[in-house]
């Protein structure tokens, strides 16, 4: 009887092992991909997928600066109003949905670009508990070890924009307006910003009467954004 429960414990303690060097691993993996990324422009875990599968990537890095202004605010007012004053999470949008949620679970999301960036770099896209749970740790460490200005840009130049491959705003821009990123309008920027809930449906140079609205409101709001980036300049 002993025999059979020492057994039973050396089994369990392998287990036990095995869980945590496969967490160790994965910890080491992502301390590692974010000091690369740090200096090497980022690719998202669906960019990956799809040059694994030979499908077409098209993506053009394009930093901060060299974005239109009205596309970093219209993106920021409509993704994450509060992208400056939290630490990766809102936790009190977050605590709302949840105190929401029905028995199918939450019925809106309460994702921050420092979530989605953790979600487009190290997760997978399909929605689940355990995903979210992942996300909050990685997002709090990206946004402890990276600048807003860094988390924004790579947000902006990773995010997919599109059913046919085009990740990134200089990409999308050039593909739905046939302009660099910096020469967007407002209105188009706007556009730009309100595809991204729905990259895969809505297409910004052929918005449905829907989007259209939508995209006139956050124009209108785009000229008040100054002091919810006030971040991207420290």
């Amino acid at each position: 009887m002993a025999r059979g429960s020492g057994r039973r414990r050396g089994a369990l303690a392998r287990v036990v092992r095995g869980i945590w060097l496969f967490f160790l691993g994965v910890v080491a993996l992502v301390v590692a991909l974010t000091a690369l990324w740090t200096v090497v422009p980022p690719v998202s875990t669906l960019m990956l997928a799809r040059y694994v599968t030979l499908q077409p990537v098209q993506r053009d890095y394009a930093p901060l600066d060299r974005m239109s202004p009205a596309l970093v605010a219209a993106v920021v007012l409509s993704e994450d109003a509060g992208f400056c004053r939290h630490g990766g999470v809102d936790w009190q949008a977050l605590g709302e949905v949840l105190e929401d949620a029905d028995e199918n679970g939450p019925a809106r999301g309460a994702s921050t670009i420092a979530m989605q960036v953790a979600k487009n770099l190290f997760l997978w896209p399909s929605r689940s508990a355990v995903r979210k749970g992942l996300e909050i740790p990685l997002a709090l460490a990206l946004d402890a070890v990276w600048s807003k200005r860094r988390i924004l840009e790579i947000y902006l130049n990773i995010a997919e924009w599109g059913p046919d491959g085009v990740f990134g705003a200089q990409a999308a821009s050039r593909a739905r307006f046939g302009k660099s990123a910096r020469a967007l309008t407002v209105h188009e920027a706007a556009l730009m910003a309100r595809a991204l809930p729905n990259p895969i449906l809505r297409n910004p140079a052929r918005p449905s009467a829907g989007h259209a609205r939508l995209a006139g409101r956050l124009a209108a709001r785009i000229g008040t954004a100054g002091p919810l980036l006030d971040c991207l300049d420290r």
